[in-house]
């Protein structure tokens, strides 16, 4: 055995020795694309040709119409310079499907807001994503039949610090985002408002990861769901502040299962959101429909028009709340809160006051792990997009810690 090591380590030494000369081979020959009206090349989408895995594009700040392009490389970061990059679609699209199309392997795109897709099959996205592992960080998408659609496969998408608002067709089938059954997708940070019909979030992907965003269909918006998994899959929602217009085109907010679930596991864990209902009549914070789910739903504010006393426990039981028929799930310290608790939740502002009797009687506890998944809070949203790390433990349930200098007028 002492001999075959003796013979195997030097092997194993020129392997290594080999992987580390490719990766600074790559390194050495990754370089700077520069994108710009007076640079020497002048358009993204001829920088998308000419770039190699690896490379950085910088896109330096300014307008760029029907500057369409796919992008195929292993390994790139793309990124505006000098300020905001907008890309405005004016009647062109990438292979008739969106103003970028991702088709690659590990791809970044910083600093970028795209705008106004529209394609013959009314299903149009600033971004396609259709292959890969996608960052899209301190993004906009605005006025788009989709402000990113995805397929699915083992690709990932993770969306931080960015805003949708504004997208749909109108037809109900398109959405704000429309992710696929990728497997995995994460969005932190970020604010989805007024979704043309459509959702303001809607997920098939396997596992999805929604931490401390707002998702606001506000005054005249008339999107449908605010957040649905239609095939189930594990989904942690923690932290978010979740609202639902007055004028909304459908009564429930959070939908899970609505299609049958597709994926082998089926979780849904809330934890720590502050979810209103602007109906002037109660409508559902939750639907579930029956089948294998599991469902957790600890320390979250529920503010609307229900019929019951301010400040009681919400339980699994209460039908105006929770609409799961055939459905077991664990259900604690949730409670519904008047909304004059609030410091100002006609902007938006949904820490509680120090003075409401709320916040002198109810408490935060602390929530059983979920799959090596901590469920309490470890930030907090910031408006418009952004979030802020909690210096302390949280003492509240909800999206918000009482205390904390007002982020949202």
């Amino acid at each position: 055995m002492q001999s075959f090591f003796r013979l195997q380590a030097p092997r194993c030494g020129l392997l290594f020795a080999a992987m580390l000369l490719f990766n600074t081979h790559l390194a050495l020959a990754a370089h700077t694309l520069r994108v710009g009206r007076f640079a020497a090349i002048s358009s993204i989408s001829q920088a998308a040709k000419l770039a190699q895995d690896g490379d950085i594009i910088e896109i330096e700040a300014g307008e760029y119409a029907g500057d369409v392009a796919v992008w195929t490389q292993k390994q790139l970061s793309i990124r505006a310079v000098g300020g905001r990059v907008k890309l405005i679609a004016a009647g062109r699209s990438a292979e008739g499907k969106a103003i970028w199309v991702v088709r690659g392997g590990d791809i970044t795109i910083q600093g970028i807001d795209f705008q106004g897709t529209r394609v013959p099959d009314r299903n149009g996205a600033g971004i396609r994503l259709e292959a890969g592992n996608l960052i899209v960080r301190d993004c906009s998408f605005t006025d788009n039949e989709n402000g990113i659609l995805t397929a699915g496969g083992e690709a990932t998408l993770e969306v931080e610090n960015s805003e949708f608002g504004h997208n749909g067709a109108g037809d109900g089938r398109s959405h704000n985002i429309y992710v696929g059954p990728l497997r995995k997708f994460k969005v932190s940070g970020s604010y989805f408002h007024h979704a043309r019909s459509g959702h303001l979030l809607k997920s098939r992907a396997r596992e999805n990861l929604i931490f401390y965003n707002r998702l606001s269909d506000e005054a005249g918006g008339h999107a449908s769901y605010e957040l649905e998994f239609p095939n189930g899959g594990i989904s942690y929602v923690i932290g978010n502040l979740i609202e639902q217009s007055a004028s909304t085109e459908n009564t429930a907010m959070i939908s899970v299962g609505a299609e049958g679930y597709s994926w082998p596991e089926n979780e849904l864990y809330l934890s720590s959101n502050t979810i209103v209902d602007d109906l002037p009549s109660a409508g559902t914070f939750l639907f579930a429909k029956p089948g294998d789910i599991k469902l957790v739903a600890v320390n979250n504010l529920l503010v609307g028009n229900g019929l019951v006393k301010a400040g009681k426990t919400v339980t699994a039981g209460m039908a105006y709340a929770w609409k799961i028929p055939g459905v077991s799930g664990d259900f604690e310290n949730n409670y519904l809160v008047d909304r004059t608790q609030f410091v100002f939740p006609a902007g938006f502002d949904y820490r509680l006051k120090t003075t409401a009797p709320f916040a002198s009687g109810a408490k935060f506890i602390v929530p059983a792990m979920a799959n090596r998944q901590d469920l309490s809070p470890q930030f907090e949203y910031l408006f418009p997009v952004g979030k802020i790390i909690l210096t302390v433990k949280p003492e509240l349930p909800g999206a918000f810690q009482t205390g904390r200098k007002e982020q949202m007028r």
